[in-house]
């Protein structure tokens, strides 16, 4: 009896011949290759398989007639994230064009409703914080970077009380004390940086060249460590230092924000960074604590003094989580929108000249000098102030800002009339989309909206003037959300700094950081560059060449400069 009884339901009483090996071994071999065309069959059009299935499902399984309209992608999951990634601001515009003024999109599987127009930043940034909420959508982006205990990784009324406890380290006696160290910080960077060798010859007639990135980064370190995060910050800037902060903004990504849990050395990096960094603080904290006072007007002397409304003093790890947010979101802000703001005016020559003549007509005293800057002066600077304003207007360092839906929302009729009743619902579990970066540049509101122009801010019945007024409010009824009161300003066209509870508190010394920038620089040195390079929408790698960033590599969510982005410079005059 041969092995084949088997197929009777038989025993085999005698081993196999070798022949019969042989051919349970061939048929063995067909399967098996068999089986590999099919598996290469399968792993070949699973994909388009997939990609049919997802067209198909859009365009035969009808939607609801209130949820929003959603955006055609060809790919599952993925959907209109490469789109989206490569020019938020044209993808918004051609969607509006498709679909109105509110539509969803898939972002990596999640599906995002945006509401576009100063209606569609109202209904979102003005929204209750308990239905759009803010630390669904961050927290797992910024607690890793900052910290447990601080910002996003809190209720929502825990973290406007640190917005307050911050708002007093930004003083106005404070930001008047920083003009001056700022100043110093940015002439001392001049006369020392070899990006500046040529400026240091002395000589007004040979030209120089400086990567604007790079410079900005730095000088936007410098002048915040020297003044809102302390002397022993700015004397600790020191490479070690520097792999500290890239390690730690190594997690400080789209990556990080879809998948924060990542098993990737990256993520292994940012963790020991965070720990390192959140240690050092705690040292100075804890020295100043023991006696040490000898330090300046700074927020982590202004932070080791408040107290929670309950009665509960700011652990020494909650500020040191503060400083290290503060750091790392403040630092990429403002380096790109100054260094947007030095290649206008280096592209714009005779802006340049004017900035120039306002500084002359300012400060010159009686020696034929030009004396320092102060804040007050700096704050009624028209022409400075215009081009702040325009360069934040058509690059707002953020141009999407989300939250996540914890109940269903019905969205204003204003916005929207689909249905027979007048409404879309955005369902509990998605995310909304607002983008103040459209509203800001939209040809509907703006004239010439994409150019950049300061002169739009001197008429006083524009639509830039107007709306600036409406942000600010100042005559208007203003809101305490718990860090002081301040105008809504949601509804405004312009939202440089956000809207509602969640605006930037940092506002303030924003505009006198970026307005002692630029009229230091401009004192100095003319500018020149043929044009203004496009936005970089991608994760930038940046490389930052002197001191202390040496052969660091950093990557921000900000929308920086693509290259070329190198400015050329002549001394003004001789020392």
């Amino acid at each position: 009896m041969s092995f084949v009884s088997h197929l009777n339901g038989t025993f085999p009483t005698s081993f196999p011949t070798s022949d019969e090996w042989s051919g349970y071994i061939s048929q063995a071999q067909v399967h098996l290759q068999n089986n590999q065309r099919l598996l290469l069959i399968l792993l070949i059009n699973t994909p388009i398989i997939a990609v049919v299935l997802n067209v198909l499902r859009q365009l035969i399984i009808p939607r609801r007639a209130t949820d929003p309209p959603v955006v055609f992608h060809w790919l599952p999951i993925i959907g209109s994230a490469i789109s989206y990634g490569n020019d938020p601001l044209s993808f918004f515009f051609e969607c509006q064009k498709k679909y109105g003024d509110v539509f969803t999109f898939i972002l990596l599987g999640r599906r995002v409703t945006v509401a576009l127009g100063p209606k569609g930043n109202n209904f979102i940034l003005g929204g209750k914080s308990t239905v759009f909420n803010t630390e669904d959508a961050y927290t797992h982006l910024t607690t890793p970077v900052f910290g447990k205990g601080v910002v996003y990784d809190v209720p929502n009324e825990v973290f406007m009380e640190q917005k307050r406890f911050v708002k007093v380290g930004l003083s106005t006696d404070n930001l008047k004390a920083y003009v001056g160290m700022i100043e110093d910080e940015i002439d001392e960077f001049v006369a020392h940086d070899p990006n500046f060798k040529v400026y240091q010859t002395n000589d007004i007639n040979e030209w120089g060249s400086f990567d604007v990135i790079t410079v900005m980064q730095e000088i936007t370190i410098l002048t915040a460590s020297r003044t809102l995060q302390g002397k022993e910050v700015r004397e600790g800037l020191t490479k070690s230092f520097a792999g500290l902060y890239n390690d730690l903004d190594g997690g400080f990504t789209p990556l990080n924000f879809m998948f924060p849990n990542l098993p990737l050395e990256s993520y292994r990096k940012r963790d020991r960074a965070q720990a390192k960094m959140s240690d050092f603080y705690v040292n100075i904290i804890q020295k100043r604590r023991n006696g040490n006072t000898d330090h300046e007007n700074d927020m982590i002397a202004a932070l080791m003094q408040q107290k929670y409304r309950n009665g509960n003093v700011l652990s020494d790890r909650e500020i040191a989580h503060m400083m290290i947010a503060l750091l790392m979101a403040g630092q990429h802000t403002s380096s790109a929108t100054g260094s947007w703001a030095l290649l206008h005016i280096a592209a714009n020559p005779k802006v340049g000249e004017a900035l120039y003549k306002e500084q002359v007509d300012n400060f010159t005293g009686a020696d034929g000098k030009m004396r320092p800057l102060t804040y007050d002066e700096l704050r009624a600077l028209p022409i400075l102030d215009s081009v702040i304003r325009e360069t934040l207007r058509i690059h707002p360092p953020i141009h999407s800002i989300m939250r996540y839906v914890r109940d269903d929302v019905p969205v204003p009729a204003t916005l929207s009339a689909p249905s027979k009743d007048g409404i879309y619902i955005v369902p509990k579990g998605h995310f909304v989309m607002a983008s103040p970066a459209v509203s800001q540049v939209d040809p509907a509101v703006w004239r010439q909206g994409q150019d950049w122009d300061p002169y739009r801010w001197n008429d006083s019945e524009g639509v830039a003037a107007q709306a600036y007024k409406m942000y600010a409010d100042e005559n208007g009824e203003k809101i305490d959300y718990g860090f002081g009161a301040v105008s809504k300003g949601t509804e405004s066209p312009y939202q440089p700094f956000g809207a509602g509870k969640h605006r930037c508190i940092g506002e303030q010394f924003a505009y006198l950081q970026l307005g002692t920038l630029i009229s230091t620089i401009i004192r100095k040195m003319e500018l020149r560059i043929d044009k203004v390079p496009e936005h970089n929408y991608h994760v930038s790698e940046l490389t930052v060449s002197s001191f202390p960033f040496s052969d660091a590599r950093a990557q921000t969510m900000i929308t920086m400069p693509k290259d070329p982005r190198t400015i050329s410079y002549r001394r003004r005059n001789f020392d």
